[in-house]
């Protein structure tokens, strides 16, 4: 985590009664993080999603139920904070229609989110020597926003 999002996570935390919790992430969204950030902060994105594959790569945790992570800018500058609700994995090609449109992106249909979603995976899959597969497993994660900078 950089010193500004570790700031900005200290000042939310400041004269709270609730415990502030041990761990935080702090990253951004993937094809265009300011554009997702923003759906995230005007209220339309509420969920995400990433290659199974990638924690494993990466070695990486997966998000867990109460995560808490801070949404940065392309810039690595804070944005906010969410907190996860809900996370599971599931093959891409069984992702509810409900959860692509939760993701906010384009123009809010499933086959926005698939034709997004198969780009990406298929070009950042290729980076690192793996193949798109339409079963390929999906961390497939909700979260809601508690803070906005």
């Amino acid at each position: 985590m950089n010193q500004k999002a570790e700031v900005y996570w200290n000042e939310f935390w400041q004269g709270k009664e609730e415990e502030k919790p041990q761990a935080v992430s702090a990253w951004q969204f993937g094809a265009d993080p300011d554009q997702l950030a923003q759906l995230v902060i005007n209220g339309r994105k509420t969920a995400t999603c990433s290659a199974h594959v990638f924690y494993e790569i990466e070695n990486e945790p997966m998000p867990s139920v109460g995560d808490y992570s801070i949404i940065l800018s392309s810039e690595d500058r804070p944005l906010a904070i969410i907190r996860t609700v809900n996370v599971e994995v599931v093959p891409m090609n069984e992702v509810s229609e409900e959860f692509a449109i939760s993701e906010g992106e384009g123009d809010g249909t499933y086959t926005y989110w698939w034709n997004a979603h198969e780009h990406f995976f298929k070009k950042e899959l290729h980076k690192l020597g793996h193949t798109f597969k339409e079963d390929m497993l999906l961390v497939c994660e909700r979260f809601e926003l508690i803070h906005v900078k």
